[in-house]
């Protein structure tokens, strides 16, 4: 069988779009040149132009990623209805370039989850909320909570999310996708809504490693071929890795998620890597991390906004755009972070200095002296917890993950799906010292191969299972482009938490807590 044309590629996404996100609510914007730009990829594969591994392949973009011809409103109604931003941000130009197809923008949790506390991951003002695919009354995660919702209800096969700490491989985790954070400074940050520039970076969140590995390549435009990593004659001999596992917490968080781990290690064992167990990196619950970010959210968000003269313009005029709309943007938690960042006083604060040096030792000597006082070319350590159940009021109190020493770092981390427990995904992490994606990407590979060879492909959601998508004709194609800048429809409720869909299509802050976000 020929394979699928990107104008058949489109129609089969917008189709399950229409079919899927009712209920699930990933995309809050849909990108109406989207046919247009697959005829244009088909005419040039037809010419015999190729260009690259996804040509012709559906897309989706977090919407903190600016787009020229797309709102970007990192889920803020402050941001929405506005003109969009001057330019395409720097990664998008160079999935253009590779081939791809936006079919749209995704929701997020506001402002990538550092607004204020008590934040449900999946929410935000403009696109109300995403929820988990596999169990819609479950937290998708977040930030890049559509983007992981989106490729796990395969709506499309590659979403774009960032990160900050956390906020890739969470939800990738909770929603059984692999997720890749590159080292920070692969790929560039111009043209993305800012949270913390020492932490932040886009990166791709797919189905299995070796396409978020193709899409690694493309968004670095580094040289180096990523998903040639995964296709060795023997992609399972490890021979000569050397894996480190640290046993602090948030080992010993869920007994059943720690099993899946158990069991990830007895699989990589039989590898030839050698696992060196019983390792410690101790993660201090009272780092300085949210006094880097305070300050770096202050001084790059408001560099942000001025590239976009009818938002905003400062820290403090946000926070006032929250409270004359506090029905909408402060209905479920506050601004707290934003409030306490507004005061802080810049970049060459000796708070500000004296923090960003403790986060650098704590997160670069909990890595780097494990990695070379035993040889490692890898961490392992679990995934998070399983999706908790959405609670608007609450928000995400229990996560479970270890991505701070990796984040304060600026290092690289893969989570890969390993298990299940109650129905829900849950993932197993992988992390290194910087520019290690190779062989993360190796490692990850290996581990994903032999769990197929054991179980078969990792489970997807049951949602839509009933309804193929031979059974949706162009007219219901055609109502998804019907408000195209509206939700895609209002999400099925859970008993008692569900909000009234907001006035735009947006998804929720994500909340790691005072040190986490984006």
């Amino acid at each position: 069988m020929p394979p699928l044309s990107s104008a058949e590629r489109v129609e089969r996404s917008l189709a399950r779009i229409a079919e899927i996100d009712p209920s699930v609510n990933a995309i809050c914007t849909l990108n109406p040149a989207a046919r247009e730009q697959a005829a244009v990829l088909d005419a040039e594969r037809a010419a015999g132009r190729v260009r690259g591994p996804l040509h012709g392949l559906p897309i989706v973009l977090k919407d903190n990623i600016d787009t020229a011809d797309l709102a970007t409103t990192a889920g803020s109604l402050a941001l929405a209805g506005i003109a969009p931003p001057a330019a395409d941000a720097e990664l998008v130009r160079r999935l253009y370039d590779a081939g791809c197809v936006l079919i749209g923008k995704t929701n997020l949790s506001e402002w990538a989850n550092y607004r204020g506390k008590d934040a449900q991951g999946g929410w935000s003002a403009y696109g109300g909320l995403t929820r988990n695919p596999y169990a819609l009354e479950h937290s998708a995660g977040g930030s890049s909570s559509g983007s992981a919702a989106a490729v796990a209800a395969r709506l499309v096969e590659l979403g774009i999310g960032t990160e900050t700490n956390g906020s890739i491989i969470w939800p990738a985790s909770v929603n059984g996708v692999v997720g890749i954070k590159p080292t920070v400074g692969m790929i560039s940050q111009r043209g993305i809504v800012p949270l913390a520039h020492s932490q932040d970076t886009a990166g791709p969140i797919a189905p299995s490693v070796r396409q978020a590995a193709a899409a690694l390549s493309v968004l670095s435009g580094r040289p180096t071929d990523y998903a040639a990593i995964c296709a060795t004659d023997n992609p399972t001999d490890l021979s000569g890795v050397r894996i480190g596992v640290p046993r602090d917490t948030p080992w010993g968080m869920d007994s059943r998620r720690d099993r899946e781990t158990e069991l990830v290690l007895s699989r990589l064992s039989a590898t030839g890597a050698t696992i060196v167990d019983n390792l410690s990196i101790p993660i201090d619950d009272d780092s300085p991390g949210p006094v880097v970010l305070d300050h770096e959210l202050k001084a790059g968000l408001e560099a942000y906004l001025r590239t976009r003269p009818d938002a905003p313009q400062t820290l403090e005029a946000l926070i006032a755009f929250n409270r004359e709309h506090a029905d909408t943007e402060l209905r479920y938690f506050g601004q707290e972070f934003f409030e306490r960042a507004a005061r802080t006083e810049g970049l060459a604060a000796p708070a500000y200095l004296a923090a960003r040096a403790e986060c650098l030792r704590m997160g670069r000597d909990g890595i780097d002296n494990l990695v070379q006082h035993h040889e490692l070319n890898t961490l392992l350590v679990p995934g998070y917890l399983p999706a908790q159940p959405i609670d608007l009021e609450n928000g995400d109190k229990s996560r479970g993950g270890w991505s701070a020493p990796a984040a304060w770092a600026g290092y690289p981390i893969v989570s890969v799906p390993c298990g299940m427990v109650d129905g829900l995904p849950v993932g197993v992490a992988f992390t290194g010292t910087a520019w290690t994606e190779s062989t993360l990407v190796r490692v990850a590979h290996a581990y994903e191969t032999l769990r197929a060879e054991e179980h078969g492909r990792f489970p997807e959601p049951e949602l839509g299972r009933t309804a193929p998508l031979a059974a949706a004709g162009p007219d219901v194609v055609r109502l998804a482009f019907e408000g195209q800048s509206q939700a895609i429809g209002a999400a099925v409720p859970p008993t008692g938490t569900v909000p009234p869909q907001s006035p735009g299509k947006t998804a929720g802050p994500d909340r790691s807590g005072p040190a986490l976000g984006g």
